[in-house]
C-alpha cells in the first residue's frame, strides 16, 4: 500500500513486462507505476488491465546502454522520482459515487446526466467504454464503492457479439446486478462494433456496412441478428438483478452516428434490439421508451432523475 511502496518502475521485454506489470496491478490506484517496455507500442491491455500503469517505449531493444536507452531510462527515472516526490494529496469527499459509461457518440447525453447527478450531490466517475473501461467500472462496482450505476453506453456488448476490439468480455453488465446496486441502463452505441484501419476488418465482414470514423478506427454497423442477440443478453443479465433496475430506450437513435441521416442509421436493426428487450425483460425490470435519440437532454435528464430516485427509494421497484 502507499506508504510501504512509494512507487514502482520496471523495464524489459515481454517477459519482464509480464512479471513487473503483474506486481504493478496488485498495487492500489495512485501508487505511481511506470513500465519501460519494448512492447509499449503494441496492444498492452493484458499488461495494464484496469490499473493506472504508464507504459513507456524505449524505442530500441534494451541490449546495453546507448544514446537512446540512456535518454529513455533517465526520463523514466525522473518520471518515477517526480511522481513519488510530489504526491497528489487525496481529497476526502462525502459525496456518494456513481459510475457511468460513455463513448464519443454518447458524450453529449452523458454530460447532461452527469451534471444533473452532480446537482443532487453525487460524484460521477465516467468510464470510456472501450473494453478496459467497462472492466474497470465493473471492478469498482464489485468493490462496493458506488451507490448506483448509470450504464448509458453498453456498446462493449456489440463488440463481444460481433467480434470487435472493444469487448469487455462475456460478463459485462453483471456486476451491479449481482452486487445489489441500483442501475439505470441504456443501449448506447450498440449500433457499432469497432476495428482499427479498414484493412483490419475480418474478411467475413467485407459486405457489411462500414464507416471510417478516423484513419485508425473503422465502425461496423451491427446487424439485425446481432442486435436481437444483444437484447436477449441484456435482458437475461438484468432479470437477475438484486436491486432496482430501469432500462431506457431512445427510439430515435442509440448514438450520434445512427440518428436519421447519419452513416449508421438502421431502423430495422434498432427495432430488433428494442423488440428483444420488450419481449425478454422480466417484470422486475422497468422499461422506459422515449421518443428521442440518446443524446437528447430530455432523455439524459430522465435517466439521471430515475437513478437518483432508485437510489433514494430502495424499497420501491
Amino acid at each position: 500500500a502507499r506508504g510501504e511502496i512509494d512507487g514502482i518502475i520496471g523495464f524489459g521485454g515481454s517477459g519482464n513486462t509480464a512479471i513487473a506489470t503483474a506486481a504493478m496491478r496488485a498495487l492500489p490506484f495512485g501508487v505511481p507505476k511506470i513500465m519501460v517496455s519494448t512492447v509499449a507500442s503494441s496492444d498492452v491491455r493484458e499488461y495494464v488491465g484496469v490499473s493506472d500503469i504508464a507504459m513507456l517505449s524505449p524505442i530500441v531493444d534494451i541490449a546495453g546502454l546507448n544514446r537512446i536507452t540512456r535518454t529513455v531510462l533517465a526520463n523514466a527515472a525522473h518520471m518515477i522520482a517526480g511522481a513519488v516526490s510530489f504526491v497528489t494529496p487525496s481529497v476526502a469527499s462525502e459525496r456518494p459515487l456513481i459510475a457511468a459509461t460513455m463513448f464519443g457518440v454518447t458524450t453529449a447525453g452523458v454530460d447532461v446526466a452527469r451534471r444533473v447527478l452532480e446537482q443532487y450531490g453525487y460524484e460521477v466517475l465516467v468510464f470510456h467504454a472501450t473494453g478496459t473501461g467497462g472492466r474497470a467500472m465493473e471492478s469498482l462496482v464489485r468493490s462496493g464503492a458506488v451507490v448506483g450505476v448509470l450504464d448509458v453506453t453498453t456498446t462493449e456488448l456489440a463488440d463481444e457479439f460481433a467480434g470487435g476490439l472493444f469487448s469487455a468480455g462475456p460478463h459485462r453488465l453483471e456486476a451491479a446486478a449481482a452486487a445489489g446496486i441500483p442501475q439505470v441502463v441504456s443501449v448506447g452505441a450498440l449500433d457499432m462494433a469497432n476495428f482499427l484501419g479498414p484493412e483490419t476488418v475480418p474478411e467475413r465482414f467485407a459486405r457489411r456496412r462500414l464507416h471510417s470514423h478516423t484513419p485508425h478506427v473503422t465502425l461496423m454497423r451491427t446487424s439485425v441478428e446481432e442486435n436481437r442477440a444483444i437484447g436477449n443478453d441484456i435482458a437475461t443479465k438484468l432479470n437477475r438483478a438484486l436491486a432496482p433496475v430501469a432500462v431506457y430506450l431512445p427510439l430515435r437513435g442509440v448514438s450520434a452516428a445512427s440518428v436519421v441521416g447519419q452513416p449508421l442509421h438502421d431502423g430495422e436493426a434498432d427495432a430488433a434490439l428494442f423488440d428483444a428487450l420488450r419481449s425478454a425483460l422480466g417484470p422486475n425490470v422497468e422499461l422506459h421508451e422515449i421518443d428521442t435519440d440518446i443524446n437528447d437532454p430530455a432523455f439524459a435528464r430522465a435517466m439521471a432523475e430515475r437513478l437518483h430516485h432508485l437510489i433514494t427509494n430502495r424499497e420501491e421497484p
